[in-house]
């Protein structure tokens, strides 16, 4: 039986059933979380000193393309490789890359939005996620010129461990309701969750459509929805079904402004994901962040502008669990993960709060979400083993840059971004 007992640090376990303290233990036994509290003792577990640290459930990264990252910070040049563009050794390589780069971020939870075209490129995405060591949802997305049974016997294939799939469907509104009701049936006829991007063009009621059809339910999960109507956003409340906000992503593409209002009047708790690394950073310290600062600016307007019956203000107790717990749940995984309560698995992240960045701790949550980022991040542990010590990666990170600068090579070159996209060359 293997152990592992953090002591002395700030638990924050953002659990429904258990407290937060500001000085406590934590052990971990056979990878879950067995105990929280003071002055607990473990024969034989491997001891780590947690004092001056925060110790929290990991991130989960709610909705990513991870295939985006070898293309970061290129969205202003116009890049846009698009999945025919990668073979199955590049897929894998940005895959892996996302992924180990996420960790080092303080992710322990990812949701994959991947546009497989063939059962080799999905093989690959896989092995990736088996590769990298953290828990993770490969969202099987219809690629661009897939056929519905080429998808259909994608989303058969069989999983690695600590990966879940789920099936991403075409985007509601952008072909007939009758197709993605097709969508979503063979999906759970595979017993799969569903997940689609919704909201991108204008509020027309087609959210409401599907749930006046009844397609819509707590086993779908919404991306985005950053221009649905009303109607939509009742209909999503009243389902059951999960939301997840990109707000980088959303603002920097032009997507819309993430619909955090709209939400919060429907007790709807989303998730948080960082979409597409080309012009969104790639950590969900960013993505709290901007969650709170789109609520807050709201308030604000309203308040100048003399309106009546104002908003409550988002606080950083909710932000944080965007962060976490809801993200878990609107995956699928809020039993498995995202808050530290006994029984659940030990994903979790220790944060340093000694660096100057972030001294004082005044407050612990309001420090995580308004004050701190990477550079506080100590350990990373998922199902009990850590992943990050000291900041890095514990495997060696070269050999996997090498392969995502050949990888990156060889797309832009498929993709025609050698000429003319300044950086690229």
């Amino acid at each position: 039986m293997s152990k592992t007992l953090l002591r002395g640090g700030c638990v924050l376990t953002l659990g429904a059933r258990t407290s937060n303290h500001t000085r406590a233990d934590l052990l971990i036994e056979d990878g879950r979380i067995a105990e929280v509290g003071s002055g607990i003792r473990a024969r034989d577990a491997e001891l780590i000193d947690a004092t001056d640290t925060i110790v929290m459930p990991g991130f989960v990264d709610a909705h990513r393309q991870l295939a985006h990252t070898l293309f970061r910070g290129t969205g202003h040049l116009g890049v846009s490789p698009e999945s025919r563009h990668f073979e199955d050794d590049d897929v894998y390589a940005a895959t892996l890359l996302g992924l180990m780069a996420a960790a080092e971020a303080g992710t322990t939870t990812l949701a994959d939005w991947c546009e497989a075209t063939s059962e080799s490129q999905l093989d690959a995405v896989l092995r990736a996620h088996r590769d990298a060591g953290i828990r993770s949802v490969v969202v099987v997305a219809r690629a661009p010129g897939t056929d519905v049974s080429t998808w259909k016997r994608l989303l058969a294939t069989e999983a690695p461990p600590n990966v879940v799939l789920a099936a991403g469907s075409d985007t509601p509104g952008q072909v007939p309701d009758s197709d993605i009701q097709e969508q979503w049936s063979i999906a759970r006829n595979a017993g799969l969750r569903v997940h689609a991007r919704v909201g991108v063009g204008e509020g027309d009621g087609t959210i409401r459509r599907l749930a006046d059809a009844g397609a819509l339910g707590s086993d779908v999960t919404l991306i985005h929805c950053t221009r649905l109507s009303d109607a939509d956003f009742d209909a999503i409340a009243s389902s059951g079904a999960s939301v997840v906000l990109a707000p980088s992503d959303e603002m920097a593409e032009g997507v819309g402004m993430p619909p955090v209002q709209d939400l919060m009047d429907r007790q709807i708790k989303p998730g948080l994901g960082v979409g597409s690394e080309m012009l969104a950073p790639g950590d969900v310290f960013a993505q709290m962040r901007a969650v709170i600062s789109i609520q807050h600016a709201r308030y604000f307007d309203l308040k100048l502008a003399g309106k009546a019956g104002l908003p409550n203000l988002l606080n950083t107790r909710e932000t944080i669990k965007f962060g976490t717990f809801y993200g878990a749940s609107a995956v699928g995984l809020g039993d498995i993960t995202g808050s530290l309560e006994p029984g659940k698995r030990a994903d979790l992240i220790v944060l340093r709060t000694d660096r100057p960045n972030i001294w004082p701790i005044n407050d612990p949550i309001g420090a995580v979400v308004w004050g701190m980022d990477t550079s506080n991040l100590d350990m990373v542990f998922v199902d009990g083993q850590a992943v990050v010590r000291e900041r890095r990666s514990v495997r060696d990170t070269s050999e996997v840059r090498r392969l995502a600068e050949e990888a990156r090579q060889r797309v832009a070159a498929r993709a025609g971004l050698l000429e003319g996209a300044g950086g690229l060359a």
